[in-house]
């Protein structure tokens, strides 16, 4: 079979022939691409098998004929490939309704956003929000999330300035570009009594201002730390509970109905995510455009 193939660590993957795998077989027709498929490669999560197929989730066809949604290939047998070997533990149903685009982007990101505002955090009641890094794909649904689950005032947060619009069109209450003289001012300018949760995409320095801008009692929600590792005073977390996710980490069994409720809510085009497609031949490329930081999902076709 054709597959990405990373041959060396750090990548990028090299597209040749590959054995294929030999049981819980899907036949993929999008796979997705995500900063941990770089992290994974680079070596900063284990060394990774060399050589194996990129890739840590996408969309296709078992053997029976269901139409699934995969989370974690077994190696070395990833998803950037014909055929991909599936964790029986981690295949979702996807209906008919979702697009193999969206059903990607709602995996490992969509769950990223939702399960931080679901599962550490309950914003049903009008809660303030703050999200950071919310111009990327994780950061985007998260907006969206926070408004569909019932918080009151949700606010974006981030250092694009024209991505930062998207935020506003996919419903923040209000934006933050970061990078300012003072960021935990301009964060608590948006809500004087400060955030109920915050969801952190970046970790680093602008963690340090929402922690700042945060009220007594919030919940802060770590998902990725791209902005680097703050030293966190003590005295600052008092009063406050502070929760590093990843998705795994989640029994398996909060990850299919997490993923069900947005395939529904995908179902009912109440959340829009942007999304581009490379073709498999164009892995090098597609792999490439996820280092530079897209403000879109990124999936890779087989076909």
């Amino acid at each position: 079979m054709r597959a990405a193939v990373l041959e060396a660590v750090g990548g990028p993957p090299t597209v040749r022939d590959f054995d294929e795998p030999t049981r819980d077989v899907v036949r993929v027709s999008l796979a997705g691409c995500n900063p941990v498929d770089l992290a994974l490669a680079s070596g900063q999560l284990g060394d990774p098998v060399i050589p194996s197929v990129v890739g840590k989730e996408g969309v296709g066809h078992t053997e029976d004929g269901t139409r699934v949604y995969f989370d974690s290939p077994v190696p070395p047998f990833g998803s950037w490939a014909e055929l991909a070997q599936f964790d029986p533990d981690l295949v979702f149903e996807v209906p008919d309704a979702v697009s193999d685009d969206m059903a990607v982007a709602l995996g490992i990101a969509g769950l990223a956003a939702w399960l931080p505002l679901t599962r550490h955090a309950d914003v049903s009641a009008g809660q303030s929000v703050l999200v950071l890094g919310a111009t990327g794909v994780v950061g985007n649904i998260a907006i969206q999330a926070a408004k569909i689950l019932g918080a009151g005032r949700v606010v974006g947060a981030g250092r694009d300035k024209d991505a930062l619009q998207k935020a506003m069109d996919l419903g923040a209450d209000a934006v933050v570009e970061l990078g300012g003289d003072d960021d935990a001012a301009a964060l608590r300018a948006e809500v004087k009594d400060g955030y109920d949760v915050v969801v952190d995409m970046v970790y680093g320095d602008p963690f340090l201002a929402a922690l700042d801008a945060s009220a007594v009692g919030a919940t802060l929600i770590t998902v990725g730390q791209g902005a680097g590792t703050p030293k966190i005073p003590f005295t600052k977390l008092m009063g406050r509970t502070h929760i590093g996710h990843m998705n795994n980490l989640m029994p398996a069994r909060v990850m299919r109905q997490a993923y069900q409720e947005l395939v529904g809510l995908a179902s009912e085009n109440r959340i829009s995510v942007d999304t581009t497609r490379y073709s498999l031949d164009n892995a090098g490329k597609a792999w490439q455009a996820q280092q530079d930081s897209p403000h879109v999902k990124i999936g890779v076709s087989p076909a």
